[in-house]
């Protein structure tokens, strides 16, 4: 008997059907007992075996699907999902290496582009700069275990940090290196984030269809001084990421 055979749901409780569906199977998940990759059976089957309307099957598995859960494939069927990468960097400032470390993940990077370019009005604004003064820009594709995660496009002012048109940027870190050369230690980050839908070129890089969910996050670093280093424009693959804060009273 499988787990889905095992379960019934209470149609004399107020709580929606659909609801009980949803949480029955996070709960599989969560214990296990469901994994990545394991196959859920048909929505006819769901339907006959908990004597529910196909409606009440669809909407518990397209909120699952919707939150990550699981995840459809044409032609197959609905799966379990891996599961996604939580960062942590709305409460701590670290490294995307760190980050990748402490889930167990390996990390990589591929630098796309490193090079100089005229400054952009609203990019040297947040650098406060002038217009007109040109910017470095770095442009990477972040892994974890080899899956693209993160596309992270980088602007420095060329001025300040000229040599790090040098810089192995795919094995060395940014802020490290910009430390290192320039005592200009990030202390501090403005970050923004919004919901958008990935470019065909996005989508191309991180590997997922386009239109797809991501995330958008765009961040500022500061030093000691107050004084604006980076601007980072980073694109997180929806499906693949969340993330986490914790508030305090």
């Amino acid at each position: 008997m499988t787990d889905f055979e095992r379960f019934a749901v209470d149609k004399e409780t107020p709580i929606p059907l659909y609801y009980q569906l949803k949480l029955r199977v996070q709960g599989l998940i969560d214990s296990g007992a469901l994994k990545e990759g394991d196959m859920l059976p048909p929505e006819n089957e769901l339907c006959a075996h908990l004597g529910v309307s196909r409606p009440t099957v669809r909407q518990a598995l397209s909120e699952l699907v919707s939150e990550g859960w699981l995840t459809r494939q044409k032609g197959r069927g609905t799966f379990v999902s891996r599961p996604k990468i939580d960062v942590r960097f709305l409460q701590k400032l670290e490294s995307f290496n760190n980050q990748m470390r402490q889930k167990g993940l390996t990390p990589t990077t591929k630098v796309l582009s490193l090079r100089k370019v005229p400054g952009v009005r609203r990019i040297n604004e947040q650098l406060r700069l002038e217009p007109d003064e040109p910017l470095i820009l770095l442009m990477r594709l972040r892994f974890g275990d080899g899956e693209p995660v993160v596309s992270v496009d980088t602007h420095l002012p060329y001025a300040r940090f000229p040599a790090m048109l040098e810089q192995d940027l795919e094995r060395g870190s940014l802020y490290e290196r910009l430390e290192t050369l320039y005592n200009a230690r990030v202390c501090r980050v403005h970050r923004e984030i919004e919901a958008a839908n990935a470019s065909r070129r996005e989508a191309e890089l991180l590997h997922i269809e386009s239109g797809s969910a991501i995330c958008l996050v765009k961040t500022t670093g500061y030093t000691e001084a107050d004084l604006p280093v980076e601007y980072s424009v980073a694109r997180y693959r929806g499906d693949r990421n969340k993330f986490s804060i914790e508030l305090y009273r």
